[in-house]
């Protein structure tokens, strides 16, 4: 969904050109003709998604001085960017000191807007993204925080805030990559240890020899090279929440460690003279049937009766469609904002397209491929052309390529007339000659007639034949040609040559 801009304006035919501009830069405009009424509509159902306002300073009535005042009230947070016919540096001063973000004197180009907008919004999303890590730091992240307003994690959502209110033990289950932590982290930013440590430890990629040093600590000397006392995630964790991600790695030694620890809450460092005594949450994750693992021998009963007092399941992203439009909007928010790109939206086609993916890696699938179509995309709306991957394995949304066109018979000028060839006046007898060397691969650069082709229908035959050339790889195809990805698909486009086969 493209970003919403409130423009206030009480002039009807400047309130229209900046309408008309705000639509043309893929924004979708709100429009207000007055103080008062902006104030109405940051207030309604639609304040909360708007990300920017553009204010007239001089209008009758409320004038913009007065509408940042009270703006403040309702939605301090929006930037402005304020009009002003009047560009005197005591006018600007006192817009700045009212809460504006930036300035434009009337009337504005289109390109001083746009880039003012642009860059706004990009200094929004990270101060948003910023204010997001500092509160996964500081253990204060809660389900509100979550992009998880779907029915399919209505459950997960309700399970998780109902266990936040206890020190009940939980048991996150899910598909690698569906947000397992972000749930955990949730659970411990609603609880009553929130603002307290939260440690996460992957238990998978802790190496066998390590973990017990790793979780309840070690003295000094206890083993060759612990050359300083250390003090184990359990430790680390004190007076908050220890999350065991993927704890159906541990073995079955180590299972028996971690029950003494949930069941007496007593830990032994190794090497350690007497045990510590610690207080902490825990909540575990995994993405194995555990039930299966106990029936097989590889995971203690005891140890999963323990774990599993809470289950919570987390559904794949397959499930939950409806979540993937906002995660999709968010990720593009916050790489753009991050790798300095002009991007704001994605096309609904290839939003749709997304959307109809099975996404077996899940969240985490879908943030890196956003992320590489940011990176790759040279607009400022993502297109299908820029996830070609994922393109390729969704029924009637392949990228498709034109063949490389049939060799053309050389043209013929009549009996002595020339054509201008390279720079230089060919008559007929040599035509023939240097035509070739310029189509040898099948590309004429003159018709029948002996005159000189369209532009554009040279470019058409110069496409097909890199992409047989270079067998479709558009990459490839584009460095070749001397051009940007974006650029390619586009010519494909505007030639019609997409669809062709």
């Amino acid at each position: 969904m493209a970003s919403r801009i409130l423009i206030i304006e009480d002039e009807p035919a400047q309130r229209r050109i900046l309408e008309e501009m705000v639509k043309r830069f893929g924004f979708d405009p709100i429009l207000a003709e007055n103080g008062q009424r902006g104030l109405e509509i940051l207030a309604g159902s639609q304040g909360g998604a708007i990300e920017l306002v553009l204010l007239d300073l001089v209008m009758p009535g409320m004038d913009g001085h007065e509408f940042l005042e009270r703006m403040t009230a309702i939605r301090g947070d929006l930037p402005v960017i304020i009009q002003t016919a009047q560009g005197s540096i005591e006018t600007v001063v006192r817009a700045m000191r009212a809460g504006a973000d930036d300035f434009v004197v009337k009337p504005v180009s289109a390109e001083r807007l746009k880039i003012s907008i642009q860059n706004l919004l990009k200094v929004t999303a990270l101060t948003e993204e910023v204010r997001r890590l500092k509160r996964k730091v500081g253990g204060e992240l809660t389900f509100e925080h979550l992009i998880a307003s779907g029915l399919g994690m209505a459950q997960a959502v309700k399970l998780g805030r109902r266990a936040a209110q206890s020190a009940i033990p939980v048991l996150i289950e899910g598909e690698s990559g569906v947000g397992k932590e972000m749930v955990a982290r949730a659970v411990h930013g609603e609880s009553e240890r929130a603002g307290r440590p939260f440690i996460a430890v992957n238990c998978g990629a802790i190496p066998e020899n390590l973990v017990e040093s790793i979780l309840f600590g070690h003295e000094k000397g206890a083993f060759t090279g612990a050359s300083l006392r250390h003090a184990g995630k359990f430790q680390e964790a004190d007076g908050g929440t220890l999350f065991l991600d993927e704890v159906a790695e541990l073995t079955l030694d180590m299972q028996v460690k971690l029950l003494r620890a949930i069941q007496d809450g007593v830990i032994d460092p190794v090497g350690a003279r007497k045990s510590v005594q610690v207080n902490i949450r825990l909540i575990s994750a995994t993405n194995r049937n555990m039930i299966d693992m106990v029936k097989e021998g590889r995971f203690r009963e005891d140890l999963y009766y323990r774990l599993n007092v809470f289950p919570v399941t987390v559904p794949p992203l397959r499930q939950r469609t409806e979540d993937i439009g906002p995660l999709t909007h968010h990720f593009i928010t916050r790489f753009a904002a991050e790798e300095g790109r002009k991007v704001r939206a994605i096309e609904p086609r290839a939003l749709e397209m997304l959307q109809t993916y099975g996404w077996p890696g899940n969240v985490r699938q879908l943030e890196n491929t956003i992320f590489r179509a940011i990176v790759l995309s040279e607009g400022d709306t993502l297109l299908i052309e820029d996830f070609p991957q994922i393109a390729s394995l969704v029924d009637g949304y392949d990228v498709r390529f034109p063949p490389a066109p049939q060799p053309t018979p050389r043209p013929q000028l009549p009996q002595g007339h020339a054509a201008v060839i390279g720079g230089q006046a060919t008559t007929s007898r040599s035509v023939g000659q240097a035509v070739s060397d310029g189509m040898a691969l099948g590309i004429p650069v003159v018709t029948d007639g002996g005159h000189v082709r369209r532009l554009e229908d040279v470019e058409a035959d110069m496409i097909r034949l890199a992409l047989n050339r270079y067998r479709g790889q558009m990459s490839e195809v584009a460095r070749k040609l001397g051009i940007g990805r974006s650029t390619l698909y586009r010519k494909m486009r505007d030639l019609g040559l997409e669809g062709k086969m």
